[in-house]
């Protein structure tokens, strides 16, 4: 049995170190509730761009450098050992972490973003990190398109984990690509939310044979700082709720056991056997006994994808 403590907690908005030193607190918390894996919500540093969504490109170019200059300036470079800290607190309390950030690429240009997500290992190691494959409609002019070598399962002492993020799970590919691997706990850090977006997770936890923990962004208008550019114009005083979380836990077979976490800032928790998943494909494995090689197959291609090779 393996203790799951869903992170449905909103960020330092636009404040890397402040963020960072938040994780630390909710990691230990978590922990100390007995919890075995956390896992973080998508973008969590330091925070979603949820004004994409309300500020479009050249409707107030402005506003839209300040915001992204924020971002940019926030951002987690892991080349610098960005994570240093939540790394340290994994360390120090035995754990499995999955992140979400908002990665800036230290090796090539320097400025480029990426929506990430890196498995953390409970001695602090670096397990995987995975880039958002295809940025989600306004989402592109933020983050630039990720590749496939984070595109893979890891063993960790809570089992078999993969990653994909928000709308990656509407892929069948990227989906098939995890399911090959054996994945037993397939995680969605996700800005969705809402009974379709759960119900597509039920779905995967059907089709994949595994566990899914979908973990939601939930913010509210007073999680922005008083110094968040543009706030009184692109969240008036009358909102309320910017995203309203629905954190899940769900079963192999599509059952819900936790959650949704609706409208509410917490730690979701619950409790999974991880071999459950192996004994659900008992019927249907998508990518083993079911899958048919002689008339169809995939090919994913893991390295990656640079602009530029030196020779010295």
């Amino acid at each position: 049995m393996t203790t799951i403590a869903v992170i449905q907690q909103a960020p330092r908005v636009l404040e890397r170190e402040a963020t960072l030193e938040q994780a630390v607190v909710l990691i230990r918390e978590a922990a100390a509730h007995g919890a075995q894996l956390i896992v973080f919500p998508e973008a969590f540093v330091p925070g979603y761009p949820a004004w994409i969504w309300r500020l479009r490109p050249g409707s107030d170019w402005a506003l839209c450098e300040r915001l992204h200059g924020r971002l940019l300036d926030n951002a987690v470079d892991l080349a610098k050992d960005g994570l240093a800290t939540v790394r340290a607190a994994a360390a120090e309390t035995g754990v499995t972490v999955l992140m979400g950030l908002n990665e800036r690429d230290g090796r090539f240009g320097r400025t480029t973003l990426y929506n990430s997500a890196v498995l953390i290992g409970p001695a602090g190691e670096l397990l995987n990190r995975h880039r958002k494959l295809m940025p989600t409609n306004p989402e592109r002019t933020v983050w630039g398109f990720g590749d496939a070598t984070g595109l893979r399962t890891v063993d960790t002492p809570v089992g078999r984990i993969g990653t994909l993020l928000c709308w990656e799970n509407y892929m069948p590919l990227a989906r098939f690509a995890l399911y090959a691997q054996g994945i037993d706990i397939h995680i969605a850090p996700t800005y969705d939310s809402g009974e379709s977006w759960i119900g597509s997770l039920r779905h995967i936890a059907r089709e994949g044979g595994c566990w899914v923990i979908g973990a939601g962004v939930a913010l509210r208008r007073d999680d922005l700082a008083d110094d968040f550019p543009g706030r009184e114009t692109l969240y008036p005083a009358t909102d309320d709720w910017i995203n309203p979380g629905d954190s899940v836990v769900i079963a192999p077979g599509g059952e819900l056991v936790a959650g949704p976490l609706h409208q509410q800032q917490g730690i979701l928790y619950a409790e999974i056997v991880a071999a459950q998943a192996a004994l659900a494909r008992r019927t249907f494995d998508v990518a083993g006994h079911y899958a048919r090689p002689d008339l169809f197959t995939l090919r994913v291609d893991r390295h990656p994808q640079t602009p530029i090779e030196f020779e010295d």
